[in-house]
Formats: C-alpha cells, structure tokens, sequence
C-alpha cells in the first residue's frame, strides 16, 4: 500500500497504530519498520528512519525483553506502569512525525487523538493485568500478554492493508476499554468495601 499523506487514510491508520502501540509499542515499531523495509508499506518521510535495520533490530531486541517481562505476576504491573511514559508519548510521537504534511491544527489534533488512544489502550491492558494478577495460576497472565502481543502486530499489519478497517477496530476496542475499566473500578470499590464492613465487624 502506497500511504497517502493528506486525508482520511493517513488519520485512519495513524488511529490504528496509535492503539497498537499502547499495547506494545515496540512489536508496533517493528511491524511498521519491517513493512517498510520490504516495501509494503511507504512511510511518510519523516518516519523513513523506522525502516532501518538499526531501529527494526533495536525494537525487536527490546519486544524480546518485553515479551518475557510481560509474563511475570505481578512485575508485570510494574513494568506496565514504567511503559506510561513511553507507550504514550511514543504514540503521540508517530502521529506527530507521520502528520507533517497536514496543516498545523490538523496535525495537532492527530497527535493528541493518538496519544489518547495509545493511553486507552495502555490503561485497558494495566486494568486488565490487575485484574487477573491476584490469581494464583500465571496461565491467565501468560494469555493476555500473548494476545496483547499478537493484538499490536496484527492490528498495525491491518491497518496498513485496510486503514478503515483497522481504525475501526481501534475505536471498538477504545469503548470495549472503556467499559472495562469502569468494570475493574467498581469491582475494586466493592472489594474495599466488602473489606472496610468485614473489618468494622
């Protein structure tokens, strides 16, 4: 696919990315290099340095890492909440640099729209590992990494392909966060107040 700078293609997979990469930033990062490199996909220029084997091999060594830190109970929670401060901002960071070509106030928005999305998706993936980390089985924590990880590459190969259809899903899945996350807050205020009323007894 032949990336069209200006219009709604570019805003579209911008959209998808942008939530692949608040799942897994570098997977992200690797699949778009990787595509890049092969001539799948034309990155807009200021992203070209994606293609490079120096920052396809640097993100995949650091997906590696990932992969295996993702999987343990309970520092998992801590290596998601380290990834606020660079799955977010590198998101923004896409969208910012692939978006030159749009007018200043276009590009802006594009920015902050990835940014929320990418926090959406990093805050959907934290409030589910902290639900499932109390449980004395790691198979359930294996699983959502496994699939977070197949999720950011998929859903960023997709958006390349189809644009629309990846921005869809993205949007999909920010409400499906959305409502998971309302989810998780009231099941923990039920928690800490079933635990203030055994307490008070």
């Amino acid at each position: 696919m032949k990336l069209p700078l200006p219009g709604h293609e570019l805003v579209a997979l911008m959209v998808a990315v942008s939530f692949a990469a608040g799942i897994n930033v570098y997977a992200t990062v690797a699949t778009l290099g990787i595509l890049a490199h092969t001539g799948v996909l034309e990155l807009p220029e200021p992203l070209h340095l994606l293609g490079s084997w120096w920052v396809i091999g640097a993100s995949v060594a650091l997906f590696a890492v990932e992969f295996f830190a993702d999987k343990v109970p309970a520092f998992d929670l801590v290596w998601n909440a380290l990834h606020t401060f660079i799955r977010v901002p590198a998101a923004a960071l896409l969208a910012w640099r692939a978006t030159t070509n749009l007018s200043p106030g276009e590009q802006l928005a594009v920015t902050l729209l990835g940014g929320l999305i990418a926090l959406a998706a990093h805050g959907g993936k934290t409030a589910a590992r902290a639900a499932v980390t109390p449980s004395p089985e790691p198979f359930s924590n294996i699983g959502l990494s496994l699939g977070g990880d197949a999720l950011a590459i998929s859903l960023t190969w997709l958006a390349t392909v189809h644009p629309y259809i990846g921005a869809g899903i993205a949007v999909a899945l920010v409400l499906a966060v959305v409502l998971l996350i309302r989810w998780v807050w009231r099941a923990l205020r039920s928690l800490f107040r079933g635990a203030e009323h055994a307490i008070a007894q």
